[in-house]
């Protein structure tokens, strides 16, 4: 996965952290949570705060 995939991750982090509110996460930790996915291959610096705000709303969705 890279960070374009945001719903791919969104799924994976749903799974991993299923007891977490993504409304409650820091960006920081959200990061690193990401980078700590067996299935991402991506460089870690390539993120932003708009990716990650994509990454935190899809996962808000597959809440849902």
């Amino acid at each position: 996965m890279k960070w374009t995939d945001s719903r791919d991750i969104a799924i994976e982090l749903c799974e991993r952290y299923p007891e977490v509110d993504p409304k409650n996460v820091r960006f920081t930790d959200l990061h690193q949570w990401i980078l700590d996915l067996d299935d991402f291959d991506d460089e870690p610096n390539r993120s932003n705060e708009k990716i990650l705000e994509a990454i935190i709303l899809c996962w808000m969705d597959e809440q849902e």
